[in-house]
């Protein structure tokens, strides 16, 4: 329950920073996250199961898909500029924020991992907001960026503290918000501005790299084999490092430089299309899978 921690820290920091008209502006937001935080506290103390956890999502996600206009209305440049009718959106805005919430809380599966993937998004977002004058949403990605920091000095191996889904699923809908709302406002930059990416989907991609490969590969092995994609098993990346002997410190510095890595190919690839990234991203996802399932055969046979 280490999200306990964590909201208790970024709630002081955001009550220091945010006026009380920042506050109301983001009330559908906070409200959100609030009982993003009751569900996964709830499951920590008396487990639910994965469709009564998946479920009890969808109250957080739908007011902030309908009360707090958190909804995707178009394409944004990735099939032209095609706008979505308004069930569409709803309906897509809801699926994308309850895939990437859960893609998060998949990764809470070593030491350290989730804090540090969390730190790493939340930074990148933090930066980026404040530097088109989003600073509400800047402070709000720093302040939690901030409490995952002071998270992780407990939460590194070996652990004295977890983050359990307390922490994980709250995290996980604050970036899949965050998310959003950088497709859409970085669409909406003008062209020429500093600070543009060309391709808003593309990119964000490229932030979530680790969330949305580990679960889309994951799903992937489950159903070759006929299985629920909600089973748990020892698929997951982390596992992999693991299968190599890596330790949980290594495992997490390994998967952290690898989503730094998709950072940079988003800021060098800023002025090209969404499918020449999402290429050149599958091409890199699928040699990092292939080189951990040779390195893990070598493994095996020494």
């Amino acid at each position: 329950m280490g999200g306990i921690a964590i909201l208790l820290g970024a709630s002081i920091s955001l009550a220091m920073c945010l006026s009380f008209q920042e506050w109301v502006a983001f009330r559908f937001f906070f409200i959100s996250i609030a009982l993003m935080f009751i569900i996964g506290l709830r499951d920590d103390i008396l487990a639910l199961t994965p469709k009564q956890k998946l479920y009890s999502q969808f109250l957080p996600v739908l007011i902030l898909v309908f009360l707090g206009n958190t909804v995707l209305t178009s394409t944004y440049g990735f099939i032209g500029d095609f706008i979505f009718p308004e069930w569409i959106g709803f309906l897509l805005s809801v699926i994308v924020l309850i895939v990437l919430t859960n893609a998060y809380n998949l990764i809470d599966g070593l030491d350290g991992l989730a804090g540090t993937i969390g730190i790493i998004i939340l930074g990148f977002y933090g930066i980026w907001f404040f530097a088109i004058g989003g600073t509400t949403l800047g402070y709000i990605a720093f302040c939690f960026s901030g409490a995952l920091l002071a998270f992780l000095f407990f939460n590194w191996q070996p652990s004295r503290i977890f983050m359990g889904d307390t922490g994980a699923l709250m995290i996980g809908l604050i970036i899949s918000y965050m998310s959003v709302e950088f497709i859409k406002m970085n669409y909406q930059l003008p062209d020429d501005h500093l600070y543009k990416f060309s391709s808003s989907v593309a990119t964000a991609i490229c932030i979530l790299i680790i969330p949305v490969f580990d679960t889309l590969r994951v799903i992937i092995l489950r159903l070759r084999k006929f299985q629920s994609p909600f089973l748990a098993d020892k698929n997951h990346i982390h596992h992999q490092f693991l299968n190599l002997g890596f330790s949980h410190s290594k495992s997490v510095l390994s998967i952290s430089m690898i989503s730094i890595f998709f950072l940079g190919i988003a800021l060098l690839l800023r002025d090209q299309n969404d499918f020449l990234i999402l290429f050149i991203v599958l091409v890199v996802c699928l040699i990092i899978n292939y080189t951990l399932k040779i390195a893990q055969r070598k493994q095996v046979i020494k």
